[in-house]
């Protein structure tokens, strides 16, 4: 090992991991479902927050309810780090972050009948008609979370969004795995809804319970 070698692998020893690092799991294989059993160290009711954004929202559940497990997906590593870095900060260690886009991991990495609860909140709505196939709420990522759900199991969504929370009446209404049900359960606020409600934009929300 050359002197400047010598240096950097020195100065990598010595540079500390961020805060929270070690929430955020890589799985071996990309291309078959994740063990939930070596993602978390316990067993317990597992909820998914797909598209977790800055993980405020992933953060104050997890402070909420440490009996429960929080999976967070996110497709941007900003965002990811952003999220372990407040998870490590809070002290929870009842969350993960899994690098991934949500309908893939809904549709490849979720084992079947595994997840207790889907949070879907304020995805983005791809207003343009063109563009509706971008759209995360889809028939088929309906069926692969009815697939991963325990029966009982539900899928929570939120949007300020009109045009789009027709759109998504329409598809849950065509998917037979789902019954609809009143979401009256009071949960954290993203910082989405606070922006929103500050903005007096209505908030709507739909509660999809798996057969």
């Amino acid at each position: 090992m050359t002197g400047i070698e010598d240096a950097e692998s020195n100065r990598s020893r010595r540079r500390p991991r961020a805060r929270g690092a070690e929430l955020q799991y890589v799985p071996e294989d990309y291309f078959r479902p994740l063990v939930i059993a070596d993602v978390f160290s316990r067993e317990a009711w597992l909820e998914i927050d797909l598209g977790c954004g800055d993980g405020s929202f992933l953060v104050a559940m997890a402070q909420r309810h440490p009996d429960r497990n929080f999976l967070g997906t996110e497709r941007l590593l900003g965002r990811v780090r952003s999220t372990c870095w407040k998870a490590g900060v809070a002290g929870v260690t009842n969350v993960r972050l899994l690098r991934v886009e949500s309908a893939y991991a809904a549709q490849y990495l979720l084992p079947p009948a595994s997840v207790s609860r889907f949070y879907v909140l304020f995805p983005d709505p791809w207003p343009k008609r063109r563009h509706w196939p971008r759209r995360l709420i889809q028939p088929g990522f309906l069926e692969s979370c009815a697939t991963s759900l325990v029966a009982g199991g539900d899928l929570c969504i939120k949007t300020d969004d009109a045009d789009y929370f027709a759109y998504i009446e329409k598809r849950a209404a065509e998917c037979p795995r789902f019954t609809r049900q009143a979401w009256d359960e009071e949960v954290a606020c993203t910082d989405f809804e606070r922006h929103y409600v500050a903005q007096g934009r209505v908030i709507q929300s739909l509660r999809l319970i798996r057969r």
